[in-house]
């Protein structure tokens, strides 16, 4: 067992850059143009990924990413979700995980958000205090 679990992102068309330990694909739509062989998954966890809604609302637009990472932790923080986060921090616990996404947007994707949700439950990082959303009018 490792002394600390390490849990990195890759986008999954960096096939340049190798990938330590598991990988599993965090999307849930299967990335365009690359078969199943091509990625040698160990897993493919898609009900982890931001639902269709959040999804199309986002957009990839930076200027949404604050409040996508707040609407996407509600969404993980559903029990269906929580246990699936819970098979995701056991499989950081055995060894190295590298979480793949398809997005071109290195620094706004689900993978980065999931990173920090597993980091914050295994304790490697503070966890990020939940903000209610502001009341519509």
């Amino acid at each position: 067992m490792p002394d600390q679990p390490e849990i990195r992102i890759q986008r999954v068309y960096n096939v340049d850059r190798p990938t330590v330990g598991k990988r599993i694909l965090v999307d849930r739509v299967w990335p365009r143009g690359l078969t199943k062989e091509s990625l040698h998954l160990d897993a493919w966890m898609r009900e982890l990924g931001p639902s269709d809604e959040l999804r199309t609302w986002f957009g990839h637009d930076p200027a949404r990413w604050e409040e996508f990472q707040r609407r996407y932790r509600a969404e993980l923080a559903r029990p269906d979700q929580q246990a699936r986060l819970g098979e995701l921090e056991k499989m950081a616990l055995e060894g190295p995980v590298t979480l793949l996404y398809g997005a071109r947007d290195e620094a706004h994707n689900q993978a980065v958000v999931l990173k920090e949700v597993l980091e914050e439950r295994l304790g490697l990082r503070p966890p990020v205090p939940f903000v209610s959303p502001p009341p519509r009018t």
